[in-house]
């Protein structure tokens, strides 16, 4: 039998996206043939898929889409535990399937994993089929929809691996009845913007802040003004013209912009208006960054690997 080494097993889950344990075991299995491992692994998944809906999936990829009319756009996250599961053709493929097919379905993530794609396949077997040969866990984590009756959805992905893939997306709803090629264009620079500004805007508005924020913000403002030793009324006033910065510094309508710095988005926007002949507002923006708020464990490939091979 072929010696089971350590490129051997990284070869395999390069080719395959599948686990390095169950990449190990598949090239024991099959005297260290890597296309008689795969077929093996395609095979031995299914049975395992539900064991591993426990494990943390953080990364995967951003996919997004948007309609042929360029009115609706749309962004979902498709999770994986390893970043090289990005790179399977397989799955960045099942990812433009729940990307399509959330442009068709108006509903949360249970409505699209219910679906089928255009290929006729209920997405939710899609996912487990591809846990099945991967060896990872996956789900759906989110999705989100931007439409304008009139107006134009622009889309940005960045740090693309693939057509329609990537690990940030930004959706950026321009309303307004002028040039929609022109709004198309603004909108791609507001989406670059949200997408690069240092200070990733958390709303569009003053009055869209979630009121926990606010707050969290306000207690951490006071807290260090406190410790400074300046008294309590002072403090107040204090935290009263700081809250206030850092509100326009969080929305995106007075940040600036950061192709022009001298103009806020929300002057960009009346620029715009004045060159279409017809006012130009946001409905909405959307920035999905690849496993944003989820723990993440921190992996050392190469030890692990020596360590299956025993080769440490």
């Amino acid at each position: 039998m072929a010696e089971i080494t350590a490129a051997l097993v990284k070869d395999l889950r390069e080719k395959s996206g599948a686990g390095m344990m169950d990449c190990k075991k598949a090239l024991q299995e099959n005297g260290g043939d890597v296309e008689a491992s795969i077929d093996w692994l395609r095979t031995k998944g299914l049975s395992k898929a539900a064991k591993k809906s426990d494990r943390a999936a953080a990364e995967g990829l951003v996919a997004g889409k948007l309609s042929d009319d360029g009115k609706t756009g749309v962004l979902i996250e498709l999770n994986a535990e390893t970043d090289f599961v990005s790179k399977n053709d397989k799955f960045q493929e099942a990812a433009r399937d729940c990307a399509l097919v959330a442009l068709d379905v108006e509903g949360d993530v249970d409505a699209i994993t219910s679906a089928k794609t255009a290929k006729g396949e209920v997405v939710s077997d899609v996912i487990t089929n591809l846990i099945a040969t991967i060896g990872e866990n996956m789900r759906l984590r989110r999705s989100a929809r931007l439409s304008v009756a009139q107006g134009a959805v622009a889309l940005y992905l960045h740090n693309a691996q693939g057509d329609g893939v990537g690990r940030l997306g930004v959706l950026v709803a321009l309303e307004g009845a002028g040039d929609q090629a022109v709004l198309k264009d603004v909108g791609r620079k507001i989406a670059l913007h949200v997408a690069g500004t240092p200070t990733p805007p958390l709303a569009l508005t003053e009055a869209d802040l979630d009121p926990a924020a606010v707050e969290k913000e306000k207690k951490f403002l006071t807290d260090q003004a406190l410790e400074s030793g300046k008294p309590i009324g002072v403090v107040e006033k204090m935290i009263e013209g700081r809250i206030r910065k850092w509100q326009e510094e969080v929305v995106l309508l007075k940040q600036p912009f950061v192709m022009n710095p001298d103009l806020t988005i929300e002057q960009l926007l009346a620029e715009t208006g004045k060159e279409t002949g017809s006012p130009v507002t946001v409905k909405g923006f959307v920035r999905f960054a690849l496993g944003e708020g989820v723990e993440k464990k921190v992996d050392d490939f190469a030890a692990e690997v020596a360590s299956m091979t025993g080769q440490a």
